[in-house]
């Protein structure tokens, strides 16, 4: 990583990065190669094992439960999964997690395996996904900085929605044929993930030193405490939590949808298809168009807009609209949420201090988890007696009070910065370099010389302008050694 003073770090205007910029480190290239093809084979997978599993069964339930067990490790864990990644150098972790995935899907796909045995192998399977992916969240600072970050971000989060899309089509297209050489394929890309971050990726230390350790369950109450307690970090967590209420409920009910009177039997499959691929394909070109025409200080200014317009884009729904205006209403939605969420993103990640930014991301991962599945089954309940249309279109009303309620409280540009400033108030130093990090929230709570301190709960980064700056530079933030490189999220 090539490590920029605190003032790039900050620095919001300008012109925006290029695509070339940020690939042209060498770790970028190889660290967006294994992600991608994780997610590719992911999404094939995901395809091809509910098709197994329903012909192994001919259970519509069973081949579902097959489909949402990916979904359990964060719902029941995920915050404690993704605290391991801070014990342990993150591309240690990436190797591992891709190596144990690659072995337990490969023997999903052996012949005659018990569904039970396979739907077992497919959850422990899943238990990798959330440590993995907080190590390479994490990683994405450490060769992105400045801008590059924000625009490889939306690079990263518009790829994964284009795979999805792909390996959804693709997955289907092999389960047809063979869903057991689909699953091997998926063990493939594992084992090709591993080889390019072992070979791509540099080593690095652990963002946690072995001194500074606690118990694994307090080290996770830590990085609830760090996101909740602190006022930039909870403000961001309560954004992108809230605009996945709204942004996930049409792809929910497309099948339900699609099945709606009005919409002949010939025609259900393609409303069904365009209503599920709207918002990921939005979701691409925004991210795509304002990541890299928009400028960044006016990318900052729009996420207050942005929020309200994705569920607003929704409204109109309750006028029963037919599937192909549907589906450009949640194209639009996808576009605001992709304005919006690389850029939270970045500010989240650049105002977090060393050694929280794993857990920090299994805190707001898990939360997005959780809001898209309460959405959908509030959503899947209330259609089962009111009419869809008319349920999406009120819950979207009153997504658009609660975002607007969310963008009367977002913090200022100044607080922003303050928070930043704190969390990097030494400075960063070459990669691979100490970085020791201050807060003021450190500093209201412990001695400056008292190893370790405790990580508090307070409104540090609440307070406005030079006050912030000023006081973050009373004390070490607890984990920060003063023996380890700097850390970050890199996608929700």
């Amino acid at each position: 990583m090539e490590a920029p003073s605190v003032s790039k770090e900050t620095h919001t205007a300008g012109d925006p990065a290029t695509f070339r910029e940020v690939f042209a480190g060498d770790e970028f290239r190889f660290l967006y190669a294994s992600v991608t093809l994780s997610w590719i084979g992911d999404y094939i997978a995901k395809a091809a094992v509910t098709v197994l599993v329903y012909r192994e069964t001919q259970s519509v339930a069973l081949s579902a439960a097959a489909f949402a067990v990916s979904f359990l490790p964060w719902l029941i864990g995920g915050p404690l999964l993704t605290t391991v990644a801070e014990r342990y150098p993150y591309h240690r972790v990436m190797i591992t997690t891709d190596v144990v995935r690659m072995v337990l899907i490969g023997l999903v796909a052996v012949p005659g395996m018990p569904v039970w045995m396979m739907l077992g192998l497919l959850f422990c399977t899943t238990l990798a996904n959330p440590p993995n992916q907080a190590a390479r969240s994490a990683l994405m600072p450490l060769v992105l900085t400045g801008d590059r970050l924000i625009v490889g971000l939306s690079l990263v989060a518009s790829t994964s929605q284009l795979a999805q899309v792909g390996g959804y089509v693709a997955g289907a297209a092999m389960a047809t044929a063979n869903p057991r050489a689909a699953l091997l394929f998926n063990a493939a890309t594992f084992a090709t993930s591993a080889l390019v971050i072992k070979f791509g990726i540099r080593p690095r230390p652990s963002a946690l030193a072995p001194d500074r350790r606690q118990h694994l369950l307090r080290e996770t109450a830590d990085g609830f405490r760090l996101v909740l307690g602190t006022g930039v970090l909870r403000a961001i967590a309560l954004l992108v939590c809230a605009v996945s209420l709204f942004a996930i409920v049409p792809e929910g009910l497309a099948a339900a949808w699609a099945a709606e009177p009005g919409v002949s039997e010939s025609e259900r499959g393609l409303a069904q298809a365009m209503i599920m691929a709207a918002s990921p394909a939005g979701y691409i070109i925004g991210g795509l168009l304002i990541g890299r025409v928009v400028r960044p200080d006016t990318r900052r200014r729009l996420i207050r807009p942005f929020a309200v317009i994705a569920p607003l884009a929704l409204v109109p729904t309750m006028l029963d609209p037919s599937p192909p205006v549907v589906a450009a209403l949640a194209a639009v939605c996808g576009f605001a949420v992709a304005g919006l969420m690389p850029v939270a993103n970045g500010l989240f990640v650049q105002a977090l201090p060393h050694g929280y930014r794993a857990r920090a991301f299994g805190v707001i991962a898990t939360g997005i988890q959780v809001a898209q599945g309460v959405a959908v089954l509030i959503t899947g309940i209330l259609a089962d007696r009111f009419a869809i249309p008319t349920v999406v279109g009120v819950w979207s009303l009153a997504g658009v009070v609660l975002m607007a309620l969310v963008v009367v409280q977002w913090p200022s540009a100044e607080r922003f910065d303050a928070a930043i400033s704190a969390a990097h108030q030494q400075g960063e130093t070459p990669a691979g370099a100490e970085t020791p990090v201050r807060t003021e929230a450190a500093a209201r709570t412990e001695p400056a010389a008292a190893p370790p301190p405790r990580l508090p709960v307070s409104r540090a980064h609440d307070a406005r302008g030079a006050h912030d700056a000023h006081d973050a530079r009373g004390a070490r933030f607890d984990g920060d050694s003063g023996e380890h490189p700097a850390t970050g999220i890199g996608s929700m």
